[in-house]
């Protein structure tokens, strides 16, 4: 070998490389949070919240036993997660049942969208709590109205998003199904879901966080077993550790939400 030839560098091992990228990938959130924590500590140590260190303290006690049950309105986080999760599916999911076929059609139907426009202008900005009186009033219990609330709150971005997914369908495609003629039923399982899916993906996700939003403020409010009513009965309590806590709670389970969607989403995307 001449003088004058590079010596080639022997490859890196696959560990380093692989260290290398999770080091990149982790580091910025992981200093993020510690920014965030000591944020927190300063605040406390001026306002006399509670600490990062004394909220880690109750977390560990709390989490300790989350599904006991001491009575109806005393019992586990675990249980006021759960029931939360519960009237969040149910109202949903009706959401889901009605807007979907609902955005189908208006999207579809150009009259239909003129005659349904200016009554989903008119309600989808109402506050979701001004809801739950009607609800209170038709159901008579507490639990029905909650599920009422999140039901007539998340429904909106699910018929919007669908609707502009079908108004996006190119022109052409639906030509060629007229002079197919293509039946309403082969029209929309051929051409419309396929193109629409991503559009409506993308609502049921804005939609599944609306609800999660929606029904803490709903349970503070109408009481029992849920994490609004949680948050409400530690703040008469006077546990401020309690309330921090379920801040995170609250925030950590819509965040697996909304990234359990986004895998549902990637799983059924349609690919032209």
């Amino acid at each position: 070998m001449k003088a004058t030839e590079a010596i080639p560098s022997p490859a890196k091992p696959r560990i380093v490389i692989l260290l290398a990228a999770a080091s990149r990938a982790l580091l910025p959130p992981l200093l993020g949070f510690a920014a965030f924590l000591a944020l927190w500590a300063i605040i406390a140590q001026q306002s006399g919240i509670p600490n990062p260190s004394k909220t880690w303290d109750s977390a560990v006690k709390l989490f300790s036993d989350p599904f006991y049950q001491n009575g109806p309105n005393d019992q586990g986080i675990g249980w006021n997660v759960l029931m939360s999760l519960g009237r969040v599916g149910v109202g949903f999911g009706l959401a889901a049942l009605v807007g979907i076929p609902f955005g189908f059609l208006i999207g579809r139907f150009a009259f239909l969208s003129r005659m349904s426009s200016p009554i989903i202008s008119l309600l989808r900005p109402v506050s979701p709590l001004a809801w739950l009186p009607i609800g209170l009033y038709v159901f008579k219990e507490a639990q029905p109205a909650a599920v009422w609330v999140i039901f007539i709150s998340s429904i909106w971005p699910i018929i919007i998003n669908t609707s502009v997914g079908v108004t996006r369908v190119p022109q052409d495609y639906l030509n060629v199904a007229r002079v197919l003629k293509l039946s309403e039923w082969k029209v929309f399982s051929k051409i419309l879901f396929p193109a629409v899916l991503p559009y409506m993906m993308t609502g049921i996700r804005l939609s599944i966080g609306v609800a999660w939003l929606v029904i803490v403020a709903a349970e503070m409010l109408t009481g029992g077993v849920g994490l609004g009513f949680w948050v409400w009965d530690e703040w008469n309590n006077l546990n401020v550790e309690h309330i921090i806590i379920a801040i995170f709670v609250v925030g950590i389970v819509g965040l697996l939400l909304e990234q359990m969607l986004l895998l549902v989403a990637k799983r059924f995307e349609y690919q032209g």
